[in-house]
């Protein structure tokens, strides 16, 4: 595939696209004057690229709040009494069978119908979700409202990987990934210092927080006006004007994907796909993803969801807790920054391992930390580790399969994460009635381990190639 350029200059004057489909140029190109190339490889990120790049951060800001608010409220329902550590460990667990959900059909949906549309339709679940969970006194419409709220957010996430792993240059397809989220998990921090300074006015404050992420709606007004769809999935529906239109609107270059287009296979049924990531070219790499993804996932987790709890259970004030909860919260962005710098390196899987084994090192410390600045201190720490890692493995996961099943095999990955965190969140608050909070950190710290030395051993590089060359 031709993918450098002696290419000119070509002015920009496509009209905008709107809608997900792409308008004709008003000016008309010939294909002598049109360069042959593999989407956007090898050129250089624009700011058509950045425009998209941004509304995926502001939807990746609102989602994350929503995503996280629940952890750092948690304490005060069960302060107040208003719920109980068990009833927490079954919202949790049902918001994490619907992250599986939405997770499975995210990626079936946008492999139908696009990119753009499955991720604006997720964006109005967990904004809309979100406020119903403020107005609730009902238990069950809460669990049920909270279950939507996962789905729509990893809806998001499993369509937005795929999505820039398709916008962006194979050179910095890592490193935007990681940028993206960075900025977008800025969220986190956010959310911790709302929730530090609005829980403890009043006994129901914590409704304030869910509709604050009722503003997600913001990030749908952009995208709609905004936002494009991926020149891979309009070519693998054989929409090849338009994706070239979409390719030129971005890079301001008149760019011709006969060549790419000739690699698009016919489109194959659900259940082939699936059946398809078990077939003897795939078997191995899904193997190995499903193993990174069901262990370290619900170890992640485990830190993310239950840390403000039991940092709580250790005779921590409320006030205290959600201080440190906070500063532990400033690791997530950073991690994803961390991410963007090391992504690209090692093939993607060399420094995938290294934060595994890190996050697994550090678990084992903090759960025999008792003091206040050192909880603070490892469990940041602990937070960007868990965050890199997580981000390169989304990643690695959108780069390991081809356009007909990137979406839905990423989805099922995704998924079947998430159903493990699911069943994680019920043994959860078991293991820390038995073993304390040592014990639900030991347990981490020996799940993050497993899958390191099988990826180190047979995981695929994937960073810096094209997807159509790993494919």
């Amino acid at each position: 595939m031709t993918t450098a350029y002696t290419q000119t200059d070509i002015q920009e004057n496509t009209d905008s696209l709107h809608g997900g489909a792409a308008e004709a140029p008003a000016r008309q190109y010939t294909p002598a004057q049109k360069v042959k190339n593999n989407y956007f490889d090898g050129l250089a990120v624009t700011g058509g690229h950045r425009v998209v790049f941004f509304i995926i951060m502001l939807a990746y800001f609102f989602e994350q709040m929503d995503n996280w608010n629940f952890g750092f409220i948690a304490p005060a329902l069960i302060a107040s009494k208003y719920m109980t550590m068990q009833q927490i460990g079954f919202i949790n667990s049902c918001y994490f069978i619907a992250m599986t959900t939405g997770g499975v059909l995210g990626g079936v949906i946008s492999d139908i119908i696009g990119r753009r549309k499955t991720f604006l339709i997720s964006i109005a679940i967990f904004s809309v979700s979100s406020v119903v969970n403020g107005l609730t006194d009902n238990f069950y419409l809460f669990t049920f409202a909270r279950a939507m709220t996962g789905f729509g957010v990893f809806c998001l996430m499993v369509t937005s990987q795929t999505y820039i792993a398709e916008m962006a240059p194979s050179e910095s397809r890592g490193k935007w990934q990681g940028l993206v989220a960075a900025v977008g998990f800025a969220a986190v921090p956010v959310i911790a210092a709302v929730c530090r300074f609005i829980i403890p006015m009043y006994e129901d404050a914590w409704r304030l927080i869910f509709y604050f992420g009722g503003l997600g709606i913001i990030g749908f007004i952009f995208g709609i006006k905004y936002l494009k769809e991926s020149p891979r999935w309009l070519v693998s529906k054989h929409r090849l004007e338009e994706a070239e239109a979409v390719v030129q609107s971005i890079t301001n270059r008149a760019i011709d994907l006969s060549d790419a287009a000739k690699s698009i296979p016919q489109r194959e049924r659900f259940i082939d796909v699936l059946g398809g990531m078990f077939q003897p070219q795939y078997i191995k790499r899904t193997l190995l993803l499903m193993l990174g993804f069901m262990i370290s996932v619900p170890a992640q987790f485990t830190f993310t969801v239950f840390a403000p709890t039991l940092i709580k259970s250790q005779g921590f004030t409320l006030e205290d807790t959600l201080t440190v909860s906070m500063v532990i919260s400033i690791g997530v962005p950073v991690g994803c920054y961390l991410s963007s710098l090391v992504s690209d390196r090692g093939g993607r899987k060399i420094p995938l391992v290294c934060l595994f084994a890190a996050g697994s090192v550090l678990s084992l410390i903090f759960g025999h930390l008792t003091g206040y600045l050192s909880i603070m201190l490892v469990g940041f720490a602990l937070s960007v580790s868990n965050m890199a890692s997580s981000f390169i493995l989304f990643s690695y996961a959108a780069e390991s399969y081809p356009t007909k099943m990137r979406n839905t095999s990423t989805g099922f990955h995704n998924g079947l994460a998430r159903l493990s965190v699911s069943a994680m969140m019920s043994i959860i608050p078991l293991i820390s009635a038995s073993h304390g909070f040592s014990g639900v950190f030991n347990t981490a710290a020996s799940l993050l381990i497993i899958p390191v030395l099988p990826i180190l051993l047979w995981g695929m590089r994937t960073g810096g190639k094209s997807l159509e060359e790993i494919s």
